[in-house]
């Protein structure tokens, strides 16, 4: 009888040093999730990689990182406003912010209420805010990206809803907030077989110069449909004509992902160059939107580079205990 209670009394602590062990291990785990951020953009600064993205109805969340991989939001709080309407033109529709930093401050392009807008900080952080709370254009309009060339002019493009979703380009006075609508200059517009599963929208521009050639890329069919992609289009001037690539999409339903589209690039702390882009939450759910990160490069063909984006991708997730920090 002894020896059965002896027994007994070490199953049940061998039981009770188990639960012990898997509680202290879940305790200790770190507590991370998924990156929910559509139309994302990531600016790095002073040895940080910043994210912004559309995902809130009151304004402009911002998470920070030191490995891509990893994020954080500043404060340590639920989320982070880096810019807010209580602040800024716009009662709702907070969508696709980029931060860019001219001399001594931070601008903010951001769409609001279906117009751009561009608030300015002293903080990649924020509180961005608008002397004046107005949209840069009268008209409907989203999806703007500044591009500054080597002669130090500006230029702003952006997506007009004229004639469906389509893509267009002005000069910007040297407050980069007033746009020179007299050389307003249409850019793209849907063209090409892929870009007409959901309806004629090419949006969400993104402009780098590389070896003296302008690249775009951009965005085709509605934002809901599975078959949103990535194209590329290039110039050798800004104000002339762009042409598409034969072979677009760049990026369309990679390795399990749909809904890919609405990308920004970046260079990382090593100098490599980044594409940051969102997708559907699953194949049969579109919210929320999550983002992800690549890697783009170009290949020479006939004495030309020409974009290529890898279909490899990581996953960023926020670190809620800072476990990760390096």
């Amino acid at each position: 009888m002894k020896n059965i209670r002896f027994i007994c009394y070490i199953i049940l602590s061998m039981l009770a040093g188990g639960y012990v062990a898997k509680a202290q291990t879940t305790r200790n785990a770190p507590e991370v999730e998924q990156v929910l951020f559509a139309d994302p953009f990531i600016f790095y600064y002073d040895g940080l990689y910043y994210a912004y993205g559309t995902s809130s109805f009151d304004g402009i969340e911002a998470l920070v990182s030191t490995d891509l991989e990893y994020w954080e939001v500043p404060g340590g709080g639920k989320r982070h406003l880096a810019l807010h309407k209580e602040d800024v033109y716009g009662e709702t529709w907070f969508w696709a912010p980029e931060v860019y930093k001219v001399n001594d401050k931070f601008y903010m392009y951001y769409s609001g209420d279906e117009r751009i807008c561009v608030a300015m900080s002293d903080s990649p952080l924020g509180p961005f805010r608008q002397v004046e709370k107005k949209p840069m254009l009268d008209e409907k309009a989203i999806d703007h990206t500044l591009f500054i060339d080597d002669d130090g002019k500006a230029y702003l493009f952006f997506v007009r809803f004229n004639d469906g979703l389509n893509v267009w380009v002005a000069e910007l006075e040297k407050d980069l907030v007033t746009l020179k609508e007299k050389t307003l200059h249409h850019c793209i517009k849907t063209s090409q077989p892929w870009e007409n599963t959901c309806g004629g929208v090419n949006e969400g521009p993104f402009v780098i110069k590389h070896e003296g050639r302008y690249y775009m890329t951009y965005s085709a069919n509605s934002f809901a449909c599975q078959d949103y992609g990535i194209g590329c289009v290039t110039a050798t001037d800004i104000m002339g004509k762009w042409i598409k690539y034969d072979e677009n999409p760049l990026l369309q339903n990679a390795k399990g992902l749909v809904g890919i589209g609405h990308n920004a690039l970046f260079t990382d702390k090593d100098g490599k160059l980044r594409i940051v882009y969102h997708a559907h939450k699953d194949k049969r759910n579109i919210h929320p939107r999550a983002m992800y990160i690549g890697n783009v490069y170009f290949k020479r063909v006939r004495g030309v580079d020409r974009m290529r984006i890898s279909k490899e991708y990581i996953v960023p997730r926020i670190s809620r205990t800072n476990q990760h920090r390096k």
